[in-house]
């Protein structure tokens, strides 16, 4: 399948059954800013544009919130097992992102959508969510020509200082994308601090 622009990408995540009840689910919880996104996202696009037959295995299904009213950690957990009532066999992770900013040692995020922003790689920097008549919305702050380009490039913020740029490089490591998605380019940070 050929994935030219978000719309694209909106029809593939409609097609997927799987999909399609995790975010149902995850709806179910009524979270204030909420999205599913990253992997859960960028996977489904490059296992597509790899022709997989079968889905390739993520480690968690990320789902972020934004509430500045209650940022105990343990809220995050409650809502990990009523995910987990709904959907037991998927492995959540759900993060409040007016949080994680001191978890990541950054400046406050304003929204989720300011949080996605801020991901390391533009090809992550991928949401979804369902509206009130459960139509899909996509957000994605750098465009989504880079994840359908099988690019992965550093988020304009992960070029802002030495230390995260660091952690780009030691994440794309980490990650080695392409030993499963073996059309994927991966650009590194090249600066002179």
């Amino acid at each position: 399948m050929i994935i030219k622009n978000d719309k694209d990408i909106i029809q593939l995540i409609k097609e997927d059954e799987w999909m399609m009840d995790i975010l149902r689910a995850v709806k179910s919880l009524n979270l204030p800013d909420w999205w599913v996104c990253a992997g859960f996202v960028r996977s489904k696009i490059w296992d597509t544009l790899h022709g997989f037959k079968e889905r390739t295995p993520i480690p968690d299904i990320d789902v972020i919130y934004f509430d500045d009213t209650n940022m105990d950690e343990l809220e995050e957990k409650k809502l990990e097992m009523r995910l987990r009532n709904i959907l037991p066999n998927i492995p959540w992770s759900v993060k409040n992102e007016a949080r994680m900013h001191v978890v990541n040692n950054l400046p406050p995020y304003s929204s989720s959508v300011d949080a996605i922003s801020k991901f390391p790689e533009t090809a992550t920097s991928l949401g979804v969510k369902l509206d009130e008549r459960d139509d899909i919305i996509l957000v994605a702050p750098w465009g989504v020509d880079d994840v359908i380009n099988l690019e992965v490039k550093p988020t304009p913020y992960f070029k802002e200082s030495k230390e995260l740029s660091q952690i780009y490089e030691e994440r794309i490591t980490k990650k080695n994308w392409k030993d499963i998605w073996y059309k994927v380019k991966v650009f590194h940070i090249e600066n002179s601090y």
